[in-house]
């Protein structure tokens, strides 16, 4: 996949992420590298790279690379420690922060164990851990570009956002990002847990190369994150991708919603505990690994046809390059439902091979903080083709 930029003089800001992108997926690229896979001319990466040098952004401090006329190249790579975000990830039965730098590298966690956290208690508990960090975590708290939050969907649906083991009751009129950036003084960005697990998967997991896919987020319902064009993809109120209430066998098994037959019935964490004889309101994704193995292929057994149905959906919906499933499932029952889902149906998709059409995201209990800690970058990094259109 290459990311074209544009030698428009307005469209400078564009370039600069254009570039930042490049070398990010690449890890390390000298200047005619980058200009050989952006489509800008040598001069224009030049005038940017020194200006990300200066700026702090960017390093050379590789060594340079021999071969051919001249003098030798020097790379150019991301300064991990040029920018800082922070993920937050709130569900009915955990918090989680954590602090990551530009190239996604882990420099605090903590996980706090939570049952139906309320709004209050809760908010009070976010800003005392982020104080916590502060003391404990030696960096220039200057480059912080930002708070990504993460908490299950959807928001703001008469009928759904409010009931049902997936969802966060008394939230419904909290405005956690004003609150929290009342707190920090740092901007602060909410979205739903598939899609910051997407966001998430483009920066540091299997879509690095993909500019479109569907991320299937197995979690305590079912959702989906959507990149068309290297773009993520949310709706009008933030809630595209709940794929976890598409009816997929009429006159099913009832859901919380009012319909029956809906997917995450069927595919999701509560649905695995379900069959395996556990409490969804108490057990954790872990437990799952505890179980008889018997009972989880009990549920692998009614999962897979409607996993086989979404996956379907998506392909033909989206024309998506992969479907790439993770979550906070463990990663080693990700794997065996993945070894379930062939042959896949036909779609628009069907051309290419099985094994590319479906890809193993991250999984386990830090896919959705870290998605939520990259929403910051992606917002302040990612190239945005609107303004070429200005």
């Amino acid at each position: 996949m290459t990311t074209s930029g544009t030698n428009l003089e307005h469209a400078r800001a564009h370039n600069r992420r254009v570039v930042i992108e490049a070398i990010r997926l690449n890890g390390e690229l000298t200047r005619a590298e980058i200009a050989r896979l952006t489509s800008l001319t040598p001069q224009t990466v030049s005038n940017i790279a020194t200006e990300l040098e200066q700026a702090g952004i960017l390093s050379s401090h590789l060594p340079r690379r021999a071969g051919g006329r001249g003098q030798p190249a020097t790379p150019l790579t991301l300064n991990p420690d040029s920018a800082y975000s922070i993920g937050i990830h709130l569900d009915h039965q955990s918090l989680l922060i954590v602090l990551v730098d530009l190239t996604g590298t882990v420099r605090f966690r903590k996980l706090i164990h939570v049952q139906k956290p309320q709004p209050e208690p809760t908010l009070a508990l976010i800003n005392q851990v982020l104080q916590e960090m502060r003391q404990q975590v030696k960096i220039d708290w200057r480059k912080i570009l930002g708070v990504g939050v993460v908490m299950p969907g959807p928001f703001g649906v008469e009928g759904i956002s409010s009931q049902g083991p997936t969802t966060l009751h008394g939230w419904d009129n909290v405005d956690i990002e004003a609150r929290l950036s009342a707190a920090t003084g740092w901007p602060v960005a909410l979205e739903n847990d598939a899609t910051v697990a997407a966001i998430g998967e483009r920066f540091h997991g299997v879509a690095k190369q993909l500019s479109s896919f569907v991320y299937l987020y197995i979690g305590t319902g079912l959702g989906a994150g959507i990149f068309t064009d290297g773009r993520i993809y949310t709706g009008h109120a933030h809630n595209a991708g709940e794929v976890g209430h598409i009816v997929v066998q009429p006159g099913g098994r009832e859901c919380y919603c009012g319909n029956k037959g809906c997917l995450e019935r069927y595919v999701s964490l509560q649905a695995a505990y379900e069959a395996c004889g556990l409490d969804p309101m108490s057990a954790m994704p872990e437990d799952l690994l505890n179980v008889d193995e018997k009972l989880f292929d009990k549920w692998l057994d009614t999962a897979v046809e409607p996993a086989l149905q979404a996956i379907n959906i998506m392909e033909c919906v989206f024309d998506a390059q992969s479907v790439v499933i993770g979550g906070t499932m463990p990663k080693l029952l990700v794997e065996k439902l993945i070894q379930r889902l062939t042959p896949l149906y036909n779609s628009v998709r069907s051309r290419y091979a099985q094994s590319a059409r479906i890809r193993l995201g991250m999984s386990g209990s830090d896919t959705a903080a870290l998605g939520a800690a990259a929403l910051p970058i992606f917002d302040e990094f990612n190239p945005q083709y609107e303004v070429l259109l200005k």
